[in-house]
C-alpha cells in the first residue's frame, strides 16, 4: 500500500506539471517510456519522466514552474535541466549527452497527439526518438533494443530519408542499427528501404578508402567513459570536439566527472 500511495504521488506530481504547461501554453514533448508505450505498444516500469523541450524555451518554463512551487535547476548546460516536487523529479531534455540531438522545431512538427495519466499530450516521433536514442551505448545503459523496436513497430511508416538526414556526418550509427535489426529480426529485412541500405553501404566504402579522420575518435559520442583512454593516453582527438564541435572542453569536463562519480 505504500508504494501504491507513493506512485500516486509520483503520478499526481506528473500530471500536475503537465497541466501548468498546458495551461500556459508552453511547447514540450514526453518521451521516454511514455513515449515508447505510446509508439509500440511495450509497457516498461520506470522511475524517469522525460520532457523533451527547446533549449530557448527553457527559460520561460522553468520560470513558470518556479512560481508555481516547483523547483527547477540546469543540471548541465548542454542538454539537461530537471523539475522537482519533494522526491520526485522531471527531466527537461534539450540536446544530448553528447551535444549532437538538438530539440529544434522539427521535433514538434512531427509530434504525435497522446494522452499522459489523462492529460493530453505530444510525443517525440519515432524518426527523433531513434536519432536521439541510437548514440546511448554505455556500459550501464544501452538504448539499441529500443531503437529496433522502435524501427519494429513504425518502419513502414517511417520517414526514411528525415531519419537518415538526422544522422548527418554520424550515418554510420544509423547503418549499424539497421544491421543489428536485420539479425534481430531476420524476417523484416524487407522493411528497411533498399536505397537506403545502398546509400549507408556506397558511404562506408567511400570511408574505407580514406584516411583523412586517423586522429578522430567518435567513440566519446556514445559513452562518456569508455573511450576516455583513446582520447589521453591514446592522443586521438575528442569527437566531441571535432569541428564544428558538438561540446565545449568545459562541458565535457563536468560531463565526464559526473560519469566517474556514478561509477
Amino acid at each position: 500500500m505504500e508504494c501504491l500511495t507513493e506512485q500516486n504521488k509520483t503520478n499526481d506530481f506528473y500530471c500536475s506539471v503537465l497541466h501548468t504547461l498546458n495551461a500556459n501554453k508552453l511547447p514540450f514533448l514526453v518521451g521516454g517510456a511514455c513515449m515508447l508505450e505510446r509508439l509500440t505498444g511495450i509497457v516498461r516500469p520506470t522511475k524517469d519522466f522525460d520532457l523533451h523541450v527547446r533549449q530557448q524555451d527553457l527559460k520561460k518554463i522553468f520560470a513558470t514552474l518556479d512560481s508555481a512551487g516547483y523547483r527547477t535547476e540546469m543540471t548541465f548546460s548542454h542538454w539537461l535541466g530537471k523539475i522537482f516536487q519533494e522526491s520526485h523529479s522531471i527531466d527537461a531534455i534539450f540536446s544530448s549527452g553528447n551535444g549532437v540531438c538538438k530539440v529544434d522545431d522539427e521535433w514538434f512538427a512531427h509530434a504525435i497527439s497522446g494522452e499522459v495519466l489523462g492529460v493530453p499530450v505530444k510525443f517525440c516521433a519515432p524518426e527523433e526518438a531513434i536519432w536521439s536514442k541510437a548514440f546511448i551505448m554505455e556500459r550501464e545503459r544501452y538504448d539499441g533494443a529500443d531503437v529496433a523496436h522502435l524501427l519494429f513497430a513504425r518502419a513502414q511508416h517511417m520517414d526514411w530519408g528525415r531519419l537518415l538526414r538526422r544522422f548527418g556526418p554520424y550515418w554510420q550509427v544509423l547503418l549499424n542499427h539497421l544491421v543489428l535489426f536485420s539479425f534481430i529480426y531476420p524476417g523484416r529485412c524487407h522493411l528497411i528501404p533498399e536505397w537506403l541500405l545502398e546509400e549507408l553501404w556506397r558511404r562506408w566504402r567511400e570511408q574505407r578508402d580514406g584516411r583523412s579522420m586517423d586522429a578522430i575518435c567518435r567513440g566519446t559520442l556514445l559513452s562518456r567513459t569508455q573511450y576516455l583512454y583513446d582520447v589521453t593516453a591514446g592522443g586521438l582527438q575528442d569527437g566531441r570536439l571535432e569541428s564544428p564541435g558538438t561540446m565545449t572542453a568545459a562541458e565535457i569536463d563536468r560531463w565526464t566527472q559526473k560519469a566517474m562519480q556514478n561509477s
